[in-house]
């Protein structure tokens, strides 16, 4: 690994470090498991002081990226993923952020709508939809839990094509394209249930993100309530002063 410093810039060395290592956790050079240099090597080869290079370890332990285990030394834990809050879906940003995503697919049936889906849809109670209940993956660790309902007419995709693509991607191909959506983000603990799907304990924090989209016509095509692991997921924002 290429670590680049820039001694006359005011931001710190240990800082220049940790950042560089963890893009390369992000890009997927540092796969979860690699070992680190030692510690002392690191500090020799690059040329700084021992302390400098131990803060910029302790950076990314703190943040949950490494991880020091004894008689092992300094391994990548995992990459956290980090969502930009755009009208994209999970499986496309996990590709484009080389993180190789994988899909489980649960649950895969028609039912009649709920009233609550039906008002999410803008459809009569009863409506046939179908419903979806998914794990996605990031580099082979479980990620998040999704829960989708679609008009029935929309889902002409089978289980083994959900297990292999993304949803958007799917309707997509079909002629839906998703140009509009409602969205909410909130967090809670996370259930028995879903601490057992997503490898965390039981009570543990989650990210909820409840989703309307909407096709080119203004009716909803998809409602998405998803839960995601609050230890290697986050939502990007970009905020614009009002004038």
């Amino acid at each position: 690994m290429d670590i680049e410093l820039d001694r006359g810039s005011p931001v710190p060395l240990y800082f220049q470090v940790a950042r560089q290592i963890e893009q390369a956790i992000e890009r997927g050079e540092l796969v979860p498991g690699s070992r680190l240099e030692n510690e002392i090597e690191l500090a020799d080869r690059l040329g700084l002081s021992r302390p400098t290079m131990r803060r910029a370890i302790q950076e990314l332990v703190s943040k949950g990226l490494l991880v020091r285990r004894r008689g092992i030394g300094t391994q990548v834990v995992h990459g956290q993923v980090k969502r930009r809050v755009e009208l994209t879906s999970l499986h496309d940003d996990l590709t484009r952020g080389n993180q190789h995503p994988t899909t489980r697919v649960l649950e895969h049936e028609v039912l009649p709508a709920s009233d609550d889906i039906a008002v999410h849809l803008g459809v009569p109670p009863g409506t046939p939809v179908v419903r979806l209940v998914r794990i996605r993956y990031a580099q082979d660790e479980p990620l998040a839990i999704m829960r989708n309902w679609l008009p029935a007419s929309l889902a002409s995709f089978s289980t083994a094509e959900l297990g292999e693509r993304g949803l958007y991607a799917l309707l997509r191909s079909t002629g839906v394209h998703i140009r509009i959506a409602s969205q909410r983000i909130c967090a809670r603990t996370a259930s028995t249930e879903e601490a057992h799907q997503l490898g965390i304990k039981r009570g543990a924090a989650v990210l909820t993100m409840e989703r309307t989209a909407y096709g080119e016509s203004g009716s909803a095509v998809e409602f998405g309530a998803h839960i995601y692991r609050s230890d290697n997921y986050s939502f990007e924002i970009t905020l614009v002063e009002r004038s």
